[in-house]
């Protein structure tokens, strides 16, 4: 091993396009199109694709989903809720990974995480079903222990730790406060075998204290890629995130 290089491999990079979509469905068009940004993502270095198919199609559509399985070259990860008559799609197109998530209509974006004590036998369920048709789990999770520590019991693969009240705190204790949190749960989820996943919120300044958090194999990034990509151009937005995480990585 050289030695500048890192003494661990940084987290994967997966890019998610739901707002190309939801600029699309703007104006009812065709433009942009998320297959396109699919695409650049991946020319960028993205490491996989992320995309959330709600039960309204606020954005993404049924058609992006199924296009997308056949052109995506990395790995493509579906977002979606419990409701089964969604998890019937996911079942007949088979993406590289599901990721459970809450889901409310009146919300902007995706709150916070799902609630699995409150909702195991749907959980249970929908980790069974997807397991029978061969397909990795991933639960999207507040970083409370009791929840990933349920995640175990009914069998997902991995969780995805929601970062969004990390990534909302003022820079310093309250940022170190949250990010404490952050890293405890993750340890609890590697230590129980389980995959270890971050996002929401996350960007080019706060991404490296996520990153950071050992164990850490892949986050999800979305909004901050896509504002960015107004004015740099999606490509390079990429390009930039991912070589942040991994020099974050390699200096410490």
């Amino acid at each position: 091993m050289s030695p500048t290089a890192p003494l661990t491999a940084p987290p994967r990079l997966g890019v998610n396009i739901d707002h190309v979509a939801t600029l699309r469905q703007a104006r009812g068009g065709r433009d942009p199109d998320p297959i396109w940004a699919a695409v650049v993502s991946e020319l960028g270095g993205a490491d996989g694709i992320t995309i959330h198919l709600r039960e309204d199609r606020r954005h993404i559509q049924d058609r992006d989903l199924r296009v997308l399985r056949e052109t995506v070259r990395t790995l493509l990860n579906l977002e979606l809720s419990l409701e089964p008559s969604i998890l019937r799609v996911a079942l007949e197109v088979r993406p590289d990974q599901l990721t459970f998530v809450p889901e409310n209509r009146q919300e902007i974006t995706t709150e916070g995480g799902l609630d699995v004590l409150g909702q195991r036998e749907r959980v249970k369920t929908a980790i069974e079903r997807s397991h029978e048709a061969g397909l990795k789990v991933s639960l999207f999770l507040d970083p409370q222990l009791d929840q990933i520590e349920a995640a175990r019991e009914l069998q997902a693969d991995a969780v995805e730790l929601h970062t969004g009240t990390y990534a909302q705190a003022a820079a310093g204790a309250p940022r170190a406060v949250e990010l404490v949190a952050l890293t405890q749960a993750g340890a609890l989820a590697k230590s129980l075998g389980l995959a270890l996943h971050a996002g929401h919120g996350l960007t080019l300044d706060n991404v490296g204290g996520v990153a950071r958090i050992p164990g850490m194999e892949e986050l999800n990034i979305g909004h901050s890629l896509i504002a960015r990509a107004v004015f740099t151009g999606l490509e390079r937005a990429v390009r930039e995130m991912r070589e942040r995480i991994a020099s974050e990585v390699a200096i410490h």
